[in-house]
């Protein structure tokens, strides 16, 4: 038998018999991977397990059981505010999803052509990079008081529901289209080729093709929204008015009232409907089958004239709108005093710079973002490769999947929460961290964690466990292979991980609206307090230059993408040719 087809006798395989000792690259696996691990477990699972100890004592650290749970259930304004999320949630799904799906069926199955598509994904993806109250500051514009187009309304007020419930649908269409587009995209073009040839009319190809094979889509597109809705706190602080909301209703128990236990009730209670939503899609995740084969043929839309324009007129509404959303705000960032004096002006970003005691609050946001893009990458790359890559840690590579998986059931609110009652405990050694830069860059990988980790551990199956086979064989150590082959074939993904979280950590509010302290104000909170000190125009400003400061970045990523993936992916090229 020819030498090179034997298997390679790998250190990994060696190390598993029984009576070897642990080689070094395996000691510093465990050590690295328990280090993350003991990182999630500090930051995510016991902050958790806080909040439950405290939903069960009293002030005195006394176990009162289900007291408070009870007292809750029977205030009619508390259950009011539970309800009130849950349905408000649920009217965003019904107008969120449908309006999506409407769009990506627009860029998935038309002949539009690729510049109107571009151009509508372009738009369409813009309020993810804009906090969440920068949509309600913009609808009170429109619709509020003094509002633009407030005859429109009929008498009726833009405050509460209504408010919240645009606001929301405008924060989560993003979120919907980009799972939408991504179900629609796989589309098997002989179902259509045999409807065609038995004369089904296109209706009923939709009704009986298009829509079974993207319903796992339309499920994971709306437990998205309906979590992301009951967990938002920023659109319903500005516009909600009156009208309460369990997220608002953390916010008043713990910083108005100073009532923990309460709010860790009401935390508790807010964990139900995301932990409900992510066992709905994980569950559907698992029943999911591969729409394409091998034998698949790609769906080639063909030119319908009349549903083409249909189509393309709901796109362009679709983006009017959105641009109208950013546009208010950016115009109301400009101008000297809505609507008295529409002069144009650059005080307010003077204002909110330099001038208030709020002006550090975007160098901050900067120090946050850069801080968690950086570390998060690294962090969540080289967990998710012990997890694809190191063999003999079954136990432990299982626990640390699930703590990964496990925070993206975990609203931002409620880890801010549970921050606050672990990290602020007199007797926690952690309690230094309390309040500063490094528990706001922690709390932001820990909320974000999921997305990413189920990016890298996406780019790195399609890397073959023969690389770490044969290098352990030769006696290569594991962190050269893993600086020399899989970080270079794995880079694109790295810096969409990176991307990934500065643009959220510019823009995200629920996490540190409890974590923050006069040095270390973020600019979603301090949007939040101009808006409450009633300086709309400061707080547009700083809205709008996040949106700009997270474009920036996008585009110097696509820059820099270039130039370093040409650099590290020159054997793609090579492949192809």
């Amino acid at each position: 038998m020819n030498a090179l087809a034997r298997p390679y006798p790998s250190a990994a395989m060696a190390a598993a018999r029984p009576g070897m000792r642990w080689s070094r690259d395996d000691l510093i696996a465990r050590a690295v991977l328990f280090a993350i691990m003991a990182m999630l477990f500090t930051f995510l699972i016991a902050p958790l397990f806080t909040i439950l100890v405290n939903a069960v004592q009293d002030k005195n650290g006394s176990f009162v059981g289900l007291a408070h749970f009870i007292t809750y259930f029977q205030t009619p304004s508390l259950l009011r505010a539970a309800w009130n999320s849950i349905w408000v949630a649920a009217v965003v799904v019904m107008i969120s999803v449908p309006m999506a799906f409407v769009c990506a069926y627009a860029l998935t199955r038309t002949c539009l052509p690729v510049w109107f598509k571009g151009t509508f994904k372009l738009v369409a993806l813009i309020p993810l990079l804009a906090p969440s109250l920068l949509a309600a500051i913009s609808f009170v514009q429109w619709f509020g008081n003094q509002g633009a187009l407030k005859s429109l309304l009929m008498g009726a007020s833009i405050y509460g529901a209504p408010g919240i419930i645009l606001a929301e649908v405008y924060n989560t269409f993003p979120h919907a289209l980009m799972i939408l587009v991504t179900a629609l995209s796989l589309a098997d073009g002989r179902l259509y080729e045999a409807a065609t040839a038995l004369r089904a009319p296109p209706w009923r190809q939709f009704m009986t093709i298009t829509l079974p094979s993207c319903k796992y889509g339309l499920i994971s597109a709306a437990t998205v929204v309906f979590t992301y809705v009951v967990s938002d706190f920023g659109a319903p602080k500005v516009i909600g008015g009156n009208f309460n909301v369990l997220s608002v209703d953390v916010f008043k128990q713990v910083v108005g009232q100073h009532n923990f236990s309460m709010g860790a009730v009401v935390g508790m209670l807010l964990l139900i409907p995301s932990i409900l939503s992510f066992a709905i899609d994980y569950t559907v995740r698992r029943k999911l089958k591969a729409q394409l084969t091998a034998r698949s043929v790609p769906h080639v839309p063909k030119p319908r004239p009349l549903a083409d324009s249909l189509l393309a007129g709901a796109c362009i509404v679709v983006c009017t709108l959105l641009l109208a959303t950013i546009g208010m705000a950016v115009y109301t960032s400009f101008i000297t005093l809505w609507p008295y004096d529409l002069s144009l002006t650059l005080k307010h970003y003077q204002f909110a710079l330099i001038e208030s005691d709020m002006a550090a609050a975007y160098t901050n946001s900067l120090i946050v973002a850069i801080s968690t893009a950086v570390g998060g990458s690294l962090i969540v790359f080289i967990g998710a490769y012990l997890i694809e890559k190191t063999r003999n840690l079954v136990m432990m590579k299982r626990a640390m999947h699930l703590m990964a998986v496990l925070s993206m059931a975990v609203p931002g609110l409620v880890l801010g929460l549970g921050y606050v009652m672990f990290f602020n405990h007199p007797a926690n050694p952690l309690n230094g961290l309390y309040q500063t830069t490094t528990i706001l860059v922690m709390s932001m990988i820990v909320h974000y964690y999921t997305s990413s980790h189920l990016t890298a551990v996406t780019a790195l199956k399609q890397i073959d466990n023969e690389f770490e086979a044969v290098s352990a064989s030769l006696k290569v150590p594991a962190f050269k292979t893993f600086l020399r082959v899989t970080v270079p074939v794995c880079l694109p993904a790295i810096l969409d991980i990176g991307r990934y979280f500065f643009v959220v950590s510019m823009a995200s509010l629920s996490a540190a609206i409890f974590l923050y302290s006069p040095d270390t104000i973020l600019a979603s909170v301090a949007i939040m307090h101009l808006d409450d000190a009633g300086d709309i125009g400061p707080a547009a400003a700083l809205a709008s230059l996040i949106v700009v400061t997270s474009i920036l970045v996008c585009i110097a990523y696509s820059l820099l993408t270039r130039v370093l993936l040409a650099r590290t992916q020159a054997w793609r090229n090579l492949r192809r040719s």
